[in-house]
């Protein structure tokens, strides 16, 4: 295979987080970031992005309980490419009382996809849920391992 020069144009940072809190909830947070390596001139703007600018910048967080049931779910336009995508944040009200186990992903679509609210929080959704699983796999696993739970292994 030959070598070719390759030059970085776009960057797109998913971060994803998870955290226990002090009132036996969880929160699992997820950001995403697209920046350019040029100026970039967004469509219908009338001065160029610098380079290293977000154009998408999104935190979305949501509060579960240990049964991956969510409790509040919120998200924060940091950067957006145009004013409308900031009513974004006021969408993701139907994930509460959702459950992230079969069918979340499906549901999440159904929910929020098109109009309803914003491509990059349902892409961020999917993944949100496995870091959940992962986020809550040690309290599980230690609850399997307990010699107490014999009949539940």
């Amino acid at each position: 295979m030959t070598s070719a020069r390759r030059e970085l144009v776009h960057t797109r940072q998913i971060d994803l987080r998870f955290y226990a809190r002090d009132d036996d909830l969880f929160e699992v947070e997820g950001s995403l970031m697209d920046t350019k390596s040029h100026p970039f001139l967004r469509q219908i703007a009338k001065e160029e992005m610098w380079p290293g600018t977000a154009l998408h910048h999104i935190v979305v967080t949501l509060v579960i309980d240990e049964n991956v049931r969510v409790h509040d779910a919120r998200a924060q336009m940091c950067a957006t490419p145009f004013e409308v995508c900031q009513g974004a944040e006021q969408t993701l009200a139907p994930l509460v009382g959702l459950s992230m186990g079969s069918g979340w992903n499906r549901r999440v679509r159904e929910l929020l996809g098109g109009k309803a609210s914003c491509t990059h929080i349902v892409e961020l959704l999917g993944p949100m849920a496995t870091t959940a699983y992962q986020g809550l796999a040690t309290r599980r696993l230690a609850a399997i391992n307990d010699p107490a739970n014999e009949a539940q292994r």
